[in-house]
């Protein structure tokens, strides 16, 4: 018996290095496993390349993957929604104290959160402070200023319009609030966004910068979007300091919309208590970290650390169960799990094939929309949440089990 056999893993001959797979019984696309061998394939990958249950296609390397590296870093494999992730809170407000319509707190919510586009589809104009934005985003964006002055600086055609404007803010596609009951019958309060258009540009204009940097060299690459910065190069060091404060402005992103979701809350629960913070993580990031003896950069896109005893929180799809965990550190995964459900078509496929008939169906019982608009978001669009669970059971253990009872969609 190989010690694949022995393990929760798929091995996937990657050519260069291995391929572990947490998917046993989740489908993976041909798209992604051609893009997995992409990456084994380069000569700075550093012992294996992990890959998450929910994984699936993405610019350059999968959604779902981690991916460490020993002397170069890959901007696309973070991807341009630099720091994207999750936070949760818990409250003392209990499941009986709800109303029964919760249409109302889904209005305030989207009141006081700008999210989504313009009324015609068009530019994200809806998901920017339309006069002064409030204190709470304020106050971060004055800790966070002098960071980014100093990179536009170095890098002009980094610049981005709207960093103060953008913090606090949702965005579009799969970004989201949520208020969600616990098998306890707590109220808890989840959001999943990032760092928004100040770090999409940054994402955008790195990549293209490394692409440019492997033209230069006559780097030949399996995808051109895996282009790369040499450690110690000018490129790699104007990245690492973008890259790192793109991920601060996405959980102080996430923090401001927290603070204003509760705020809501406080004007119908007078006096209410939040119990836990169970996490604020990025599941779109590169860190610094030990693993197999050796200091590396290590990416997770679509993926989260999840070290001995650390939380994390993987989210279901809109009407699916979410899950608070504990990460096991797993060596073998760089102590990583899963970011969510995972989607198991695109979003042109998912908006050919069900109707809004079908969403109303798949979503009863929570208060979301339930329009054309968001069909590419229904739950059928995802895998099941259920063996993505199953898959990494190695990986986490479930501390609370979440289901959503109100969904504010970007």
């Amino acid at each position: 018996m190989t010690k694949a056999e022995t393990q929760n893993w798929n091995y996937i001959d990657g050519g260069r290095v291995p391929i572990k797979a947490w998917t046993r019984g989740v489908p993976v696309e041909e798209a992604a496993l051609k893009q997995l061998r992409n990456v084994a394939s380069l000569p700075f990958i550093h012992s294996h390349v992990a890959v998450m249950p929910d994984v699936h296609w993405g610019m350059g390397a999968t959604v779902g993957s981690v991916i460490a590296t020993h002397g170069a870093i890959v901007p696309a494999a973070v991807g341009v929604d630099i720091g994207c992730g999750m936070m949760a809170v818990e409250t003392s407000i209990r499941a009986e104290h709800l109303p029964d319509s919760l249409l109302s707190l889904r209005t305030e919510i989207e009141a006081a959160v700008p999210h989504g586009r313009t009324d015609n589809g068009g530019r994200n104009d809806k998901g920017a402070w339309a006069g002064d934005p409030p204190e709470a985003a304020a106050k971060r964006w004055a800790v966070l200023e002098d960071g980014y002055k100093a990179i536009i600086e170095r890098d002009p055609k980094a610049t981005h319009p709207r960093g103060l404007g953008h913090l606090g803010t949702l965005g579009t596609g799969n970004h989201f609030i949520e208020l969600c009951l616990d098998e306890k019958g707590s109220l808890w309060v989840m959001l999943h966004s990032g760092s928004r258009g100040v770090g999409n540009r940054f994402g955008t204009w790195f990549v293209e910068r490394a692409k440019h940097e492997m033209r230069r060299w006559f780097i030949n690459l399996p995808d051109e979007d895996l282009a790369y910065f040499a450690e110690g190069s000018e490129g790699y060091v104007s990245y690492v300091r973008a890259v790192s404060w793109a991920q601060a402005y996405a959980r102080a992103n996430r923090e401001t919309m927290m603070e204003l979701v509760l705020q809501v809350l406080e004007r119908h629960w007078p006096g209410f208590a939040t119990r836990h913070t169970a996490v604020n993580c990025h599941h779109n990031y590169v860190a610094l970290e030990e693993h197999f003896g050796k200091r590396v950069h290590v990416t997770r896109k679509g993926a989260v650390r999840a070290g001995l005893g650390e939380l994390g929180i993987i989210p279901g799809s809109m009407g699916a169960r979410s899950y608070i965990v504990r990460g096991k550190g797993n060596p073998e995964s760089f102590c990583t799990c899963s970011h969510g459900a995972g989607r198991a078509m695109s979003r042109s496929e998912a908006n050919r094939r069900f109707t809004v008939d079908d969403h109303v169906r798949a979503t009863e019982g929570v208060e979301c929309r339930k329009d054309a608009g968001v069909i590419d978001e229904t739950p059928m669009a995802y895998k099941d949440i259920d063996a993505v669970m199953a898959a990494q059971a190695d990986l986490v253990e479930i501390v609370h089990t979440l289901r959503q009872v109100v969904c504010v969609k970007g």
